[in-house]
């Protein structure tokens, strides 16, 4: 099977991108690998700090390298990790990729401890990919009455090219994820809107794939257009804990009084499901 930076790198070439979905339980697991296996299509499983605590590091890379060994583009990455150590953690486990999150951080603590992590992964698994991030957009996957508080949605605040190329230049990551406009969760009166002319500007800067986190409120055409300016990943959180909450509560008010997990968690699948597989489709222009 081919390794996911050769995946990354057809995505490139093709101009589209690939889909990236958090999970949480066996229930988002098989949504993903349901999804991925019905499109015929190379997909990556996200895993937060959070997730993983929740999963456990070494389970989660068991469910999934036991649908790689069956042939499946599946792939583990490493969400937002917040401290070198922690990435330490993953690399040591075999995950696919991970991001090392300083966005919060001053441009200089961000670059240390990124470049910290990729000589780490160097030293120990040097096939791995290793994520950057300038630009802070929030860290909640949920629904937002207002913007995060000093999220970097604004002209003056945003990444800009310049610093993106001394960032990638100085820390030697694969990937790199800038805030141009999004931002995690799903605001209710509307998510900004992207800069995509940001996005070719900072592609035309640095010669590394580029990621967009955050992407759940989002419309079809700006992504369509993100990745005609140059995104390879795109991550999708928010919407689909929402389809698992909704039909979850779908269910409940329609079967009071069932109780066992295998038939209430049915529902839950299939419409997170249904999202990945439109996701995957718009992603890859089908």
């Amino acid at each position: 099977m081919k390794s996911l930076r050769e995946y990354i790198t057809e995505a490139e070439d093709r101009k589209v991108a690939i889909g990236h979905f958090n999970i949480s339980d066996i229930v988002g697991f098989w949504a993903v690998v349901n999804a991925a296996k019905k499109l015929e299509m190379p997909v990556i499983i996200g895993v937060s700090e959070g997730e993983r605590d929740f999963l456990g590091v070494k389970q989660v890379k068991a469910l999934v390298d036991s649908i790689k060994a069956d042939g499946l583009p599946i792939f583990l990455n490493a969400d937002h990790t917040y401290s070198t150590e922690r990435v330490k953690e993953v690399v040591d486990s075999g995950f696919d990729s991970a991001i090392i999150d300083g966005a919060e951080k001053s441009f200089e603590e961000n670059l240390l401890m990124t470049k910290e992590s990729v000589v780490y992964r160097n030293a120990q698994n040097p096939n791995m990919l290793i994520e950057g991030e300038l630009g802070f957009i929030g860290k909640s996957s949920k629904i937002l009455d207002v913007l995060p508080e000093n999220a970097q949605v604004s002209e003056e605040t945003m990444t800009k090219p310049e610093e993106a190329l001394e960032f990638v230049e100085k820390t030697g990551i694969d990937l790199f994820a800038p805030a141009v406009g999004n931002i995690h969760g799903m605001v209710k009166g509307g998510d900004p809107k992207l800069d995509i002319e940001r996005i070719g500007a900072i592609k035309k800067e640095i010669k590394i794939p580029l990621v967009l986190h955050g992407a759940s409120g989002n419309t079809e055409e700006e992504l369509r257009n993100a990745i005609e300016a140059g995104i390879s990943i795109i991550h999708i959180n928010t919407e689909i804990r929402l389809a698992y909450k909704q039909a979850l509560q779908k269910f409940f008010i329609e079967n009071s009084d069932e109780i066992a997990p295998y038939k209430f968690l049915r529902s839950p699948l299939q419409e997170m499901q249904s999202v990945i597989e439109k996701k995957l489709s718009l992603f890859n222009s089908l």
